[in-house]
């Protein structure tokens, strides 16, 4: 009963403040972005134009986030990061508070949204037809050039949201790339950003997500023949994450 009062009283907040707000910084962030490319390149904005608007989106929600695990990150190390999708906002999560250089794995859809496609595009993000499986990952192998001294690239291994919260099957793109390039997988369990916003909904709801970074996955000695192996593995580090740190909703 409580929460559906609270739910009520956001509405307005929702409407009138939280998505003005959220489109006039989207705008801005976006547009320092591009300054900070010129100036400084795609790693100083990443770090600052994207690092700062998603906090400031989880900040107007608001939207607390817990983080644990951060000492498994090595220094200058880079990896594949693997995580799981259950909502929009796992993008502000994984922005904001990873504390890493990444790029981004985009749908190419993405690339025509006026500005955002531009600033992705100028940042070194990579966008992918999904339904072009070697043209796809012709694109991955071609980024796997700026995987150096930290810079890592972000999967969401499930391809899109579970509209469930439960953990889909994963593509191979993440595990094929990390063999390939000889770069360890970072498993990442994002956990409980269903209830902040549900998967094909509007219903934002302010509330608290966790960001369970595990222990670095060599993808040494896998290849084709036991890529499913290193999959599975890598899906259980994520699903464990989820259930140990998922919070019943109130």
């Amino acid at each position: 009963m409580k929460e559906k009062v609270f739910h009520m009283l956001y509405q307005p907040y929702k409407w009138l403040i939280f998505i003005p707000l959220y489109v006039l910084s989207t705008v801005f962030f976006i547009f320092l972005g591009i300054v900070i490319i010129f100036l400084s390149g795609p790693d100083a904005a990443n770090r600052i134009a994207g690092r700062g608007w998603a906090r400031f989106s989880c900040f107007i929600t608001p939207i607390k986030v817990d983080v644990v695990g951060r000492a498994n990150i090595i220094k200058h190390q880079s990896y594949v990061v693997v995580a799981n999708h259950q909502s929009s906002f796992d993008i502000f999560v994984l922005w904001g508070f990873l504390g890493i250089d990444a790029r981004w794995v985009m749908k190419k859809e993405l690339r025509k949204v006026p500005l955002f496609g531009l600033a992705g595009k100028l940042g070194g993000n990579i966008f992918i037809d999904r339904s072009d499986k070697k043209g796809a990952y012709e694109s991955l192998k071609e980024a796997g050039k700026i995987l150096v001294n930290g810079v890592s690239l972000i999967m969401l291994a499930e391809g899109t949201r579970s509209r469930d919260g439960q953990l889909r099957e994963f593509k191979k793109g993440a595990f094929v790339m990390s063999i390939d390039l000889g770069l360890p997988l970072l498993p990442v369990s994002i956990v409980d950003t269903k209830y902040i916003l549900p998967a094909g909904s509007y219903d934002l709801f302010p509330g608290r997500a966790t960001l369970v970074i595990h222990e670095p996955v060599s993808s040494e000695g896998y290849d084709e023949g036991n890529l499913d192996e290193l999959i599975l593995k890598v899906r259980g580090v994520i699903q464990e994450g989820i259930e140990r740190y998922a919070k019943p909703r109130a």
